[in-house]
């Protein structure tokens, strides 16, 4: 069984199918209708919830979207939809300041995609209040709060208004502490030195929610054929876009050394399911441009689920991470039952050997990403990253660059690495340019003929998200503009350097219909 609290109430999950939705089991087996289905892909926002994590005794939730979730994914969490954020009935009813702000502000018109925008508004309203002495959300919170919920009537305007006044309403939780700080176990005790794998079955599906490398070990070894999930933001396609039954799940969003993040003296070793949202703190600490590029990955609901290991381990040509996981030379430790492959339990491999052709990777029948290893940069290196997509966020690429280059103190390269995507089967280093690049002197006209290598490198494919000439042509144009920044990095122009805290509203809502177009 799978046990988790929705809406404050204790629920026991046994008999569904294992590819099952949150959304569709809040719908169909929960009559919980208040969360929408819009896309069905994890880019409207209309299905957007919470969801809740334990932390110091006390549950903090953010915003995730219920269509791209499984529900095996919820072991030992808590849920709140729309369904329960007003308090009380009748002439006793309170709305959620979320709520309220929406009813004053005009922030709904024909109503279908409100409850995700509302559930938004209450992550960002969760947010604000953990922050000491914050009265108001910033523009930059509101926008990147409501990046991942796209509205078709109201313009914006009456929606960031309402996300800009959420304190000034009452707080109206404190009257359901049961749904937001359920204080019944979640688990059960199985008694000691008993371990039982958290699951469901039906009609011959199966899912399981281990909670120890152990257990997932073991359900790897009886069952090599399940398919793994951490964030579920891509796998989950397979289920709503294409209607493929996923028969044998396996959610290992629970174990906790999987999500474990350590920050060493050379390096930063992370778990394969910590999430985008749990990484970007210490990402921006030591690659403000990997950071960066973080921010246009999905919304915010993707990035809360998402995983940097998903993104490895799902190898598209056109994931957003692992160019730039490329160009820094990352390496990954895939770990097994011990004896099931190597003899040993684990092996690090280098990220540039994991690929090996579309969607086909070195992973071995049993195995599975346990960390992911990222060499600091020294001093002398610096590390670029450009990514090409038709809106500014939750998009996908058309084509991504990643340099990390070495630069001697008269501006010589002395040693660079590359990661490119959307350019090959597999995200792949350039390295014919690096070979050409390496000795060069950062000058444009050097940078723009040593770029003409791409054509040795890459033969990229035409699609609808770009044709082969156009990727070809926009990535040796990279390559000049990263000459470009190398030599005046004070005048860096990029688009995501537009901080929207400092925008007026208008900019504002003019920024959103362009990311939402």
């Amino acid at each position: 069984m799978v046990r988790f609290f929705l809406n404050g109430n204790l629920t026991v999950v046994q008999n569904v199918a294992s590819d099952m939705t949150v959304l569709r089991y809040l719908r169909t087996q929960e009559s919980l209708s208040g969360t929408k289905e819009g896309c069905g892909s994890g880019d409207c926002g209309a299905c957007s919830i919470l969801l809740g994590e334990q932390q110091d005794g006390q549950w903090h939730y953010k915003a995730i979207n219920g269509c791209i979730t499984f529900v095996a994914q919820l072991d030992g969490k808590s849920v709140v939809t729309i369904d329960a954020l007003a308090t009380g009935r009748g002439d006793e009813a309170q709305l959620h300041p979320a709520q309220q702000a929406m009813v004053d502000y005009h922030g709904s018109q024909c109503g279908f995609c409100t409850p995700g925008i509302v559930m938004s508004l209450a992550a960002l309203h969760e947010a604000i209040n953990q922050q000491d002495g914050q009265q108001q959300a910033t523009q930059h919170q509101i926008i990147e709060a409501l990046s991942g919920n796209l509205c078709r009537c109201t313009g914006y305007r009456p929606i960031i208004e309402a996300a800009s006044h959420l304190n000034d309403y009452p707080d109206n939780r404190p009257q359901a502490v049961q749904v937001w700080q359920p204080d019944a176990p979640v688990s059960v005790d199985q008694g000691e030195g008993v371990s039982t794998t958290a699951g469901f079955s039906a009609n011959g599906q199966q899912a399981w929610a281990p909670e120890t490398e152990e257990q997932l070990q073991t359900l790897l070894k009886d069952h090599p054929d399940a398919r793994m999930v951490a964030g579920a933001t891509d796998l989950a396609l397979e289920v709503t876009q294409f209607l493929k039954p996923i028969d044998k799940l396996i959610a290992i969003n629970n174990i906790a050394t999987l999500k474990a993040v350590r920050d060493e003296e050379h390096a930063l070793l992370i778990g394969a399911a910590a999430t985008y949202s749990e990484v970007e703190p210490l990402l921006a600490q030591y690659f403000p441009e990997f950071a960066q590029l973080l921010s246009r990955l999905g919304s915010r609901q993707v990035r809360n689920n998402g995983t940097l290991g998903g993104n490895i381990g799902n190898a598209s040509p056109i994931g957003d991470t692992p160019p730039v996981l490329l160009a820094l030379g990352a390496c990954i430790e895939l770990a097994s039952a011990p004896g099931a492959v190597t003899g040993v339990g684990s092996r690090w491999l280098s990220l540039k050997d994991f690929f090996i052709d579309y969607k086909k990777t070195a992973l071995q029948a049993g195995e599975y990403i346990r960390t992911i290893k990222i060499p600091k940069l020294k001093a002398e290196e610096q590390l670029k990253v450009y990514k090409i997509s038709k809106r500014l966020e939750d998009d996908i690429s058309a084509v991504l660059a990643a340099f990390k280059v070495t630069l001697s103190e008269n501006k010589k390269v002395t040693a660079i690495s590359t990661g490119f995507g959307g350019m090959a089967a597999i995200p792949k280093a350039a390295t014919e340019l690096e070979k050409a690049l390496t000795g060069l002197p950062v000058n444009g006209t050097r940078f723009r003929q040593a770029a003409e290598q791409l054509a040795q490198d890459f033969t990229p494919m035409s699609d609808v998200r770009a044709s082969d000439e156009y990727r070809l042509l926009v990535a040796k144009n990279l390559v000049q503009k990263c000459a470009l920044e190398l030599l005046q990095p004070d005048s860096i122009s990029r688009i995501e350097n537009i901080h929207s805290s400092q925008l007026a509203a208008s900019d504002a809502i003019n920024l959103m219909e362009n990311h939402n177009a």
